[in-house]
């Protein structure tokens, strides 16, 4: 390790490099330790970049672990989702390890615990002990149970293990100080009973340890040097170091918090998440709109961007909250270099030239990258029939219009200037049709295009147009301040199910185009495939896409508002 040049940039190495320097420890491990109780969302991106990134530069390595110790909201699924997620990220694990794998070694953990006074059998009801903890300005009131013989307590806690007592109707707690300052030192509870079927030890066991039992006793016994959390776990922190120095590690981890990821109208609660899911505010974990991993990767953000925009976060000890414009700044960064161009109609206005003959077709050369000439060419169809958008159409424009409108010209990207000559509209006075001629000397690449008009528009022929669904994105959350706080890794049994949610869900975050036109070409590439549709945004094919309609999902619009937002 001495070998190793190293150059702290932030207080978790530096904190790291202190501990190797001074002999703590002669290696690094860390560990990611999610609950597979939903998907990964961005917030536990920012875990996953500094558990992996510490250990990266440090020559160490880093542990997948599954926290499993609340089943009644996990599933096999989200474990394999996770994994999933994890790897497409790009990050590499050392172990794989399951909290379950362990809950005979933990169960005799807390058979020591109580074997040395440190644990009792507390037969007070959920209200009895929440009413006897205290406030934040009282002490805490000790349990009738609290002193209980040892012989007791071990049979108790056995027979709690062998299933001959109610749900709830006692648990083990930790003795160490009713009257602590810090409420989470006032004997906490260490195994509740809950018969609840697991997705892997299926009924065998009828307790299950707490998160903050299990969780630092696990580090330790997979021999983590730096236990990196969020923020919230601070006030855990004395808890965290009882629970290893009082269970027989002489080399217990060390606790480093940083502060979580926050963004403008992002949910960063998975329960809440799981709330939208599940009462059908989205389509799924994986809807575009979601945060999560998968809604992501759905959506078309490239891994790049996520690196990136973490990297831009970098890592702080205070909570604060990122515009989230910044995150789909970083997502056009990286597709503006890499995705294909294409043309896409998305409210297709039909075009007819007058001069050209009916039949007739010319084929016009446009490049697939501006910038990228190794990325080849594509032909497009040129016909009397050709569709431009609606929106580059005004029959009474405003000044400095620099569209189509009666007698005035545009250039159709890389094809010909077009002249509007006439206007065709229906009985409710909706233009329908526009007539056109072409200046056919004005062909992109001949002697004639040399004319210049101040407006180019994107457009498609009817031969090259196949019709498209076109889902564009919004913000899911109305409120720039709304809730977004992100979850510890465990839930507390009170804070299962979303009480409270509050959050205003934007109307306007899904909008569904079903008569959009796109590319032949475009249109028949696989699930995934990324382009930017020309002045319109970014796109990717969707799932939904079936061999009639292909379905794009807008990444994300040309528009930089992060960029706009900076250089107010």
């Amino acid at each position: 390790m001495e070998s190793i040049e190293r150059k702290a940039t932030n207080f978790i190495e530096e904190a790291v490099e202190q501990d190797l320097a001074s002999g703590r420890f002669d290696h690094v491990r860390t560990r990611f330790p999610p609950e597979p109780n939903g998907y990964l969302h961005i917030g536990h991106v920012k875990a996953l970049c500094i558990d992996f990134g510490i250990a990266k530069k440090y020559g160490g390595v880093t542990n997948l672990r599954f926290d499993d110790t609340n089943p009644a909201k996990e599933d096999t699924v989200f474990v394999e989702g996770i994994q999933r997620d994890i790897e497409w990220l790009g990050f590499k694990w050392a172990e794989l390890h399951f909290a379950s794998d362990f809950f005979p070694r933990l169960y005799e953990i807390a058979r020591e615990l109580i074997k040395k006074g440190l644990a009792y059998v507390d037969d007070q009801s959920p209200e009895e002990m929440r009413k006897n903890r205290g406030t934040l300005t009282s002490p805490g009131v000790n349990s009738p149970w609290r002193d209980r013989s040892v012989e007791e307590n071990l049979d108790l806690f056995e027979r709690m293990k062998n299933g001959e007592f109610a749900d709830g109707s006692r648990v083990l707690r930790a003795k160490i100080d009713m009257a602590s300052p810090n409420v989470l030192m006032r004997d906490p509870t260490i195994y509740r009973i809950k018969r609840c079927h697991h997705h892997r030890t299926g009924d065998d066991w009828c307790i299950y340890p707490m998160y903050d039992f299990q969780h630092p006793i696990q580090d330790a016994i997979e021999g983590i040097t730096h236990s990196l959390c969020s923020l919230e776990y601070e006030i855990h922190r004395p808890l965290y170091d009882w629970m290893v120095n009082n269970t027989g590690f002489e080399q217990p981890p060390r606790q480093i918090e940083f502060a979580r990821l926050n963004i403008t109208r992002t949910v960063m609660s998975k329960r809440y998440l799981r709330y939208m899911v599940e009462n059908g505010l989205v389509a799924g974990w994986d809807d575009p709109r979601m945060p999560t991993l998968v809604g992501m990767r759905r959506r078309g953000y490239p891994v790049e961007a996520i690196h990136d925009f973490l990297a831009r976060v970098g890592v702080a000890k205070a909570d604060s909250v990122v515009d989230g414009a910044l995150l789909e700044a970083c997502v056009r960064d990286a597709l503006g270099d890499t995705a294909p161009r294409a043309m896409a109609v998305l409210h297709p206005l039909k075009l007819t030239i007058s001069n050209w003959d009916e039949g007739k077709t010319d084929e016009v050369e446009t490049e697939n990258h501006p910038d990228h000439p190794e990325m080849g060419t594509r032909r497009l169809h040129f016909g009397k029939h050709i569709y431009i958008d609606s929106d580059d159409f005004m029959l009474d424009p405003p000044k400095k219009f620099f569209r189509l409108a009666p007698g005035l010209e545009v250039r159709l990207k890389g094809a010909y200037i077009i002249k509007c000559e006439d206007v065709i509209t229906d009985a409710n006075g909706n233009v329908c049709e526009v007539i056109c001629s072409a200046d056919l000397d004005s062909r992109s690449g001949s002697e004639g295009a040399a004319r210049k008009v101040k407006g180019t528009l994107h457009w498609l022929s009817e031969e090259d147009a196949v019709r498209a669904e076109m889902r564009l994105y919004e913000p899911l959350i109305m409120d720039e301040n709304a809730q977004t706080e992100e979850d510890s890794e465990e839930e507390s049994e009170e804070t299962e199910s979303a009480k409270g949610f509050d959050i205003k869900i934007n109307p306007g975050s899904l909008v569904t185009i079903t008569d959009a036109l796109v590319e032949r070409e475009a249109a028949a590439c696989a699930v995934g495939e990324r382009f930017q549709f020309l002045r319109t945004g970014y796109f990717c094919k969707d799932p939904d896409s079936t061999a009639e309609t292909p379905v794009f999902n807008r990444i994300v619009p040309l528009k930089d508002s992060w960029a706009k937002a900076k250089n107010a």
